[in-house]
């Protein structure tokens, strides 16, 4: 398995731990003061607000540790170097990242027009930001497994 194979798998696993822990802690640990905040527009905001920080630093600190155990376990350096199929993958994974969270964004749209609660429209931002994420990731893992 490639080295670009396994930061992948990292970022997918990342994400998914990063985010789900955030939740617990949020609706979990803090649940019964945030139940009653969850129809208002400022815990949205401070939630979301406060998940983009938590998931940078923590993902900066999930690459310093991976870059760290993966030198240790296959004693080859991280590559400096990114050719054109390195490029192409990135771009292809990054398109399918936006379209998804394009897609997300108007159904939290969609959301907006029903009769549903509007509080929904933050919680498919949220969700779609997380699978188109996660689904990115897959597509790159995808096309270094398979080729360009």
């Amino acid at each position: 398995m490639s080295y670009q194979e396994r930061r992948s798998i990292i970022n997918i696993l990342s994400s998914l731990l990063i985010f789900g822990g955030y939740a617990y802690y949020v609706f979990q640990i803090n649940g019964e003061e945030n139940m009653l905040l969850i129809k208002d527009f400022t815990f949205w905001a401070k939630y979301i607000l406060i998940l983009i920080p938590v998931s940078i630093v923590s993902k900066i600190i999930v690459y310093i540790i991976f870059a760290i155990v993966n030198a240790i376990a296959t004693r080859e350096e991280m590559p400096s170097i990114t050719d054109e199929r390195d490029k192409l993958i990135e771009l292809k994974s990054e398109r399918v990242t936006h379209y998804l969270f394009l897609f997300g964004f108007l159904m939290a749209m969609v959301v907006l027009l029903t009769d549903w609660p509007q509080y929904y429209m933050f919680i498919v931002l949220i969700g779609m930001g997380l699978v188109s994420e996660v689904i990115g990731e897959i597509t790159k893992f995808y096309y270094y497994r398979k080729g360009v």
